[in-house]
This record gives C-alpha cells, structure tokens and sequence, in this order.
C-alpha cells in the first residue's frame, strides 16, 4: 500500500512539472520577438475626427502631430532607417464611420506596430494642463519595459536640444493604451504643452517643429543604434 502511495506521489510531481514546464516554454515564447532592426514606426496621434487637444488660440494637436512626424520620416529616411507611418493623412485609421472610432483606431494603430514589429515605436503627441504655466517636453514609457525606459530616457535627453532648461524627466506610465498593447519597445512624445502660451506659438511654428523633429530623429538613431553612422 505504501508503495503504492509513493508511486502516486511520483506520478503527480511528474505530471505537474510537465505542466510547469510547458507554462513556462509558453511565456517564454510569448516574450521573444523578432524585431526589424533599422526600422521605425512613427505614430502621429489622433487625426480625422479626433482633433486630440485643443489648445491657446485654437492650435489643433492632430495637425501638428503629423506635421512633425512627417519631418522626421524624412531625417530618418536620409540616414537610411526605414520608417512606416500609421497615418499620413488628416483620417483616423479605423474610418471615421465606424462603430467606437476611437477605440477602434487605437486598435488599428497597435496592429501596425505589432504586425511590422519595428526595432522602435515613436508616438507624436502634444500635452495639456489646467495650469497654463506648466511647459516642456516629455517622453512616457510602459512601467514593465525597462527597454521602454531606456528608450524614453535617451529620448527625453536628445529633446534637451530645443530646451536645455527643461527639467522634466521621462515618466513611466501603466494606463496608457498604445504603450500597454504593443509587443516592442514603445514612447510617446509628448513635445510640449498646448495649453501654454509659448509652447502652443513655438509648435505652430515651421522652424520650430523642424528643431523638435531633429531632435526626435537624433533620439531615435541613439536609440536604435544608427548614430555616428553605427
């Protein structure tokens, strides 16, 4: 009888380290990525009839967001990166007839990024605050990436160029759709403040937005490894 109880016993830690095993092959799997290395995602957020933020002296974010990621496409483009654009026009990516648009283009937007898994995924974007003071770039990263964070890290270095007296640091986030969903390195830039006065007048500016594009471009080719010619 005891022998029976112990060939029992042997039997059920076999059986639930096989299991234990293939749970842990499967996470494992689930985690490795193959990535398309020198290649950039660039996601100018909103568009159509998302206008995002509106802002001082009715300055539309979905407008500048694409103006500037249109201009590091074509820095990228110069030093050989291969860039894929989620949207190039002033439309949401889901069709602005279809049911629950907005949910329905970030899902679109995280497919694109996911199905051409780039080495990195840059998300343009313009902030907003009640206070009208608040001012400066920022870059926000998943809190469970720590590839997220380095990315977000070297990013909000390089935007130091249109601002050297910008103190803001990049921030993690948890809550944020697009940096949740993704499967590869994912930040979002945040280029300034709409709701501050100088800001909103900088980003309207086409000089301006060709510093802040130099300096996204200059943080993606630290990032992915390009710069200096590497």
């Amino acid at each position: 009888m005891k022998k029976k109880i112990e060939l029992a016993i042997l039997i059920f830690l076999i059986a639930s380290l096989a299991v234990l095993n293939r749970n842990l092959e499967e996470q494992v799997s689930s985690d490795k990525i193959t990535v398309q290395k020198n290649t950039v995602v660039l996601d100018a957020g909103h568009g159509g009839g998302d206008p995002g933020k509106v802002g001082v002296g009715d300055v539309v974010e979905k407008e500048i967001n694409l103006q500037i990621a249109k201009k590091v496409k074509q820095l990228l483009k110069k030093e050989k990166v291969k860039v894929i654009m989620t949207r190039e026009a002033d439309t949401m990516l889901a069709g602005e007839e279809s049911t629950g648009t907005k949910v329905a283009d970030m899902k679109e937007r995280v497919r694109i990024i996911n199905e051409e898994a780039p080495q990195l995924a840059v998300s343009i974007h313009q902030n907003s605050y009640q206070d009208a003071v608040v001012h400066g770039a920022q870059v926000f990263y998943y809190s469970g990436s720590s590839e997220g964070e380095n990315a977000a890290k070297i990013m909000q270095n390089a935007l130091l160029s249109i601002d050297e007296d910008n103190t803001r640091q990049a921030k993690a986030n948890d809550t944020y759709y697009l940096l949740k969903r993704t499967d590869v390195p994912t930040i979002i830039v945040e280029c300034g403040f709409l709701s501050n006065a100088e800001d909103a007048e900088n980003l309207c500016n086409e000089e301006y937005q060709d510093k802040v594009a130099e300096a996204i471009c200059d943080g993606i080719l630290k990032i992915i490894g390009k710069e200096n010619g590497v």
